[in-house]
């Protein structure tokens, strides 16, 4: 094919390169500006990165970081339920907002042991007044802080954190009466 007489020269940014390799040929052109500040940041911030946390100014590995933030959690899961009483549980249990976060905490931790109505499956009846290890509030809390393993009741404070936990004693002691008796069940 003929050049068009009224095509204009080649510009210096669309020179090809001078080899050929079979049969393509390369333009010979600059990348983009965004492209490079793309690529220089990303260096940047691999440096960055790579100092902040790989220097070896760090005191505790990975694994001591993690035991060291366990053993704050446990801890602070066991001071929350030291603090709360018999009183303030049932003042929590007539809260609408905490009731309904602790029956969306119980819907997707307990419900699969104990129904989702409480009617007890695996676990044990939650709405009747026969109790197992105690109907008191606090009874309650301990057992779902600290779990009763020897029935298969794991403890789910180190897990969901003694807020939760009390949320969902709470939800629990909806369904109850402060002056309600309280009969202890016998567990064959």
């Amino acid at each position: 094919m003929k050049s068009s007489p009224t095509a204009p020269p080649p510009s210096e940014e669309d020179r090809v390169r001078e080899h050929v390799f079979d049969g393509i040929e390369e333009y010979d052109k600059r990348l983009p500006n965004w492209w490079l500040w793309t690529l220089f940041g990303a260096i940047a911030f691999s440096v960055v990165y790579w100092v902040y946390y790989h220097y070896p100014r760090q005191r505790f590995s990975d694994g001591e970081q993690v035991d060291r933030e366990m053993a704050r959690i446990a801890l602070a899961a066991q001071n929350a339920g030291a603090a709360l009483t018999d009183e303030q549980l049932w003042t929590m249990s007539r809260d609408a907002g905490i009731i309904a976060s602790g029956k969306a905490t119980f819907a997707s931790t307990c419900a699969s042991c104990h129904g989702e109505n409480l009617e007890g499956k695996i676990g044990p009846n939650l709405v009747d007044n026969k109790w197992r290890h105690g109907g008191k509030p606090v009874e309650v809390f301990k057992v779902v802080n600290q779990g009763a393993l020897e029935k298969g009741m794991p403890a789910w404070g180190p897990v969901l954190g003694g807020a939760k936990v009390a949320e969902v004693t709470a939800f629990l002691m909806s369904f109850h009466e402060a002056d309600a008796p309280v009969e202890k069940e016998e567990v064959q």
